[in-house]
């Protein structure tokens, strides 16, 4: 399973061959970068078929122990700090283009 983000480099172009997941703040961020009406549409149909991670409460906790941490030094923001901490938390990698946003996290698995 891979938790993916970063709408603007994939164009999600993904091959649904693979177990691939999302979170919500992940689905809105796709959401949030289409250009156009017909993009809005053909995002949301390729997001029906990827399955939703829930955000659980562990992942937020989590989240905010990220912030503490990095915020400050690395300009973490929420919702990569909930994206990386749900992916901590599941255990799944993150496939990012934007590996420097997340580099600096112990243990988050990093792949693109």
């Amino acid at each position: 399973m891979r938790v993916f983000k970063d709408y603007s480099k994939s164009k999600l172009e993904i091959d649904f061959s693979k177990d691939y997941c999302i979170s919500s703040i992940v689905k809105l961020e796709f959401k949030i970068g289409a250009l156009n009406k017909r993009e809005l549409k053909k995002i949301n149909r390729i997001l029906s078929q990827v399955r939703l991670l829930d955000i659980e409460q562990s992942s937020l906790d989590l989240a905010d122990i990220i912030i503490d941490k990095y915020a400050l030094s690395h300009g973490m923001g929420i919702y990569d700090a909930i994206i990386a901490a749900t992916c901590l938390v599941y255990d799944v990698p993150l496939w990012t283009y934007n590996k420097k946003d997340f580099r600096f996290i112990d243990g988050i698995k990093l792949i693109w």
